[in-house]
């Protein structure tokens, strides 16, 4: 007997949610085929119903991350709207909180494939673009300056200056966790002094 169409779909989101789990957790390169299908509970048969390669897999991943994280940055605005809070403030107080530095598995994913995304295919490499390209325009929009391209500017600044603080801060928080708060603590300060600038 086969399977149904819409149990196919729940096998290929269950694969893909799997993967997505592993790779923010260990990077792509670090997880083998047969983990990853262990891990979704399929065979390598089963893996290949659904995917050709890793590297398609991979793609769907970032797609769907970068889908996942564009909801969570919409919410985020919307919420800042609704409690008339400035929405810059609050994405920047939530990006560098101790909570996301922890939620690596389903924090930002600009920040959780920053340091695969140039190893990995095509398709993959362009989902990650599209995505931090977004971002890019979603903060822009909430800039409060009259010039469009300075409002581009600073959000590429004060982006790039988020992602670089999250990073750095979970890349030493295991080994050095008082330096790892200390870097959110003081770039989420500076970072909000700039928006007041």
């Amino acid at each position: 007997m086969g399977v149904s169409k819409q149990q196919a779909i729940e096998n290929k989101r269950s694969i893909v949610a799997a993967a997505e789990k592993l790779f923010r957790e260990r990077g792509v390169a670090a997880v083998g085929l047969t983990e990853l299908t262990k891990a979704a509970g399929f065979t390598q048969g089963g893996f290949y119903n659904h995917f050709k390669s890793k590297d398609a897999l991979v793609a769907a991943v970032m797609e769907k991350a970068m889908e996942d994280g564009a909801a969570q940055l919409i919410a985020g605005i919307q919420a800042s709207k609704t409690s008339a809070a400035d929405p810059m403030k609050r994405h920047i107080e939530w990006y560098l909180s101790p909570d996301h530095l922890t939620n690596i598995e389903a924090g930002c994913p600009l920040t959780a494939f920053a340091g695969d995304v140039r190893r990995l295919g095509k398709e993959a490499r362009q989902s990650y673009a599209r995505g931090l390209r977004w971002n890019v325009d979603q903060l822009a929009n909430v800039i409060d300056d009259e010039n469009p391209q300075e409002r581009r500017r600073k959000a590429i600044a004060l982006f790039s200056q988020m992602v670089g603080s999250l990073m750095l801060s979970r890349a030493v928080a295991e080994v050095d966790p008082d330096f790892a708060d200390e870097i959110l603590k003081d770039g989420r300060q500076q970072l909000l002094q700039a928006i007041k600038a």
